[in-house]
Formats: structure tokens, sequence, C-alpha cells
């Protein structure tokens, strides 16, 4: 909890709250994808993979450029942390900080999400989501968050006083980066990154700005998919705290598996190309 103020307001505080605010990134100005050309492919598409992640665990997989990925509930109410590289260079990932401020504290149907400096592209866009339905509900929380970093054996150290956690969230992803790259898990770790947080229901408490979960609404058969704009290479955790209902870090809660299916269409959109690194020139002034 925070602590109470411990400043005197001042005599024109309530006309300093009543300013309205301002959007800081109007997006007017932003390409967009012709989200009717990408969901006419979808009434072809054929299955070319399936990867299945382990209960608190994570794995890797591939998606070639213009293919659909789907990230699947199958078994229970189940939460993933996804991360995403360029499959050629994962220097170049997945950017949830310039992705939400871009888009808002949750993605959804048509949202696109960008890299990170100084690529800041579109990587990926969102075509489908069997939850769109569930919009903000009365407590402010949504899904698909991408404000929530990803459960991690530091956090859980400094909260448990020395607590020893392997199976969280940043662990199970590191693991799988490194057995896919070959690079050590010190070499490897720095590439993971803040997460889409799939599946799980978060937001921000109105009294005190706290990040809360809550049970997750996804039911089997539930899935979000995205069209893949470059080559990736895609990496998830199931996290342990299955539904994130009461905590994560845990070898308590329910945890099912989830499943990533890789789709390939018989065409592509009309003049469709996959988006060029950010052409900012990177003098920086100097």
């Amino acid at each position: 909890m925070k602590p109470n103020p411990i400043t005197d307001a001042p005599e024109d505080a309530d006309q300093r709250k009543a300013i309205k605010p301002v959007i800081c990134y109007p997006t007017e100005t932003l390409p967009r994808p012709d989200l009717s050309a990408y969901r006419a492919l979808r009434n072809d598409l054929e299955l070319i993979e399936t990867v299945v992640i382990p209960p608190r665990d994570a794995a890797t997989w591939e998606v070639p450029a213009g293919h659909f990925c789907r990230l699947v509930c199958p078994e229970g109410p189940q939460v993933g942390d996804l991360n995403l590289h360029n499959l050629h260079n994962i220097n170049e990932r997945f950017y949830s900080g310039k992705t939400r401020a871009l888009n808002g504290t949750h993605v959804g149907l048509g949202d696109q999400l960008y890299s990170n400096f100084p690529y800041l592209r579109p990587i990926a866009t969102i075509t489908h989501d069997t939850l769109d339905w569930y919009g903000f509900d009365a407590f402010g929380g949504s899904v698909h968050d991408v404000i929530g970093t990803r459960c991690d054996p530091y956090t859980h150290n400094l909260l448990s006083h020395g607590g020893q956690y392997h199976h969280c969230c940043h662990s199970n992803l590191t693991r799988a980066l490194a057995k896919q790259t070959g690079l050590s898990p010190e070499l490897v770790e720095p590439h993971v990154h803040d997460v889409l947080n799939l599946f799980m229901c978060t937001g921000f408490t109105r009294d005190t700005g706290q990040y809360f979960m809550k049970a997750s609404p996804v039911r089997p058969g539930d899935y979000l998919e995205f069209f893949a704009e470059i080559d990736l290479l895609g990496n998830m955790s199931a996290c342990p705290g299955g539904d994130c209902s009461s905590e994560h870090s845990s070898d308590t809660a329910a945890c099912y598996p989830l499943t990533v299916e890789i789709y390939k269409p018989q065409g592509l959109p009309e003049g469709w190309q996959a988006p060029q690194v950010n052409s900012y020139d990177r003098s920086h002034g100097l």
C-alpha cells in the first residue's frame, strides 16, 4: 500500500486534477494492416506443425513470414508468457512497452506487435481472438496484457527472502531459448524479454494503482492467432500460476499445457511485403 500523502494539497488541486488527458501517441498516421485481407486467407489454411508446451515449462517454435500462428488453450484454464524474436537475429525481439504505447494495455484483434529499437517495426498482426468478447470488466481487468513482465526467480527471491524457484516463466523461457540456440543460460538470459501475457486477466487497482491479476476467462478451445510479418522464433511458457486466480511461481496451482499451431495459407494479401527495419538514421543528432 502507498503511504498517505504528507504534502498538503494546494488551493488549485482540483483544477490541476481536472485537466483533460492527451493521448501520447496519436495513431491516425500509423500504418495499419488491411485486416480483412489477412482474415480472407483464413478460409483455406493448412496446418503444418503443432507444438505442445508442458505445464510449468516452455517451448520454442518457428513461424515463417506469411504464416499464421495460433496459441491455443486445449485442456484447462491456463495463461502463457510469450516472447517473439526475429528468427535470424534474436537481438530483434518483441517490445511490449512500445506495443503498449501504440495499442493500449491489452492487445487483441487488429493490433500489431512491435519489435525493439533500433528495428521498431510490426513483426506480428493479431488476426483472431476468441476472447475479444471480454472487453474490460468492472474491475478494469482485461485479457492479453502487455503491462506485466513475467514471473521470475529474482523477484521471487526478493519477496521470499532468499527463496529459489526455477520453474517461473523467466527461467522457463531462458531454458527453452538456451536449448534452441545452443547458448548457455548466462548468455541467452539477456534476450528473454517482457512478454505478452496470453489469456491472463489483469489491470490496475483504481485506488492504489497496483497491478492485479484474476482468474482467466479462457476455456478449452480458446485461442489467439497472429500473422507473422517476418520470420519469427516463438518462445512461450505455460505459467506455473495456472489461470493466475491466486498466485504465480507456484507448485500447487492447477496447471495445463498450451498448444501452438502453425498454419500455411494458400496465398498472401495482394502487395504484401515484410515490414522493413525502421528507417531512422541513428545519428541521434551527432
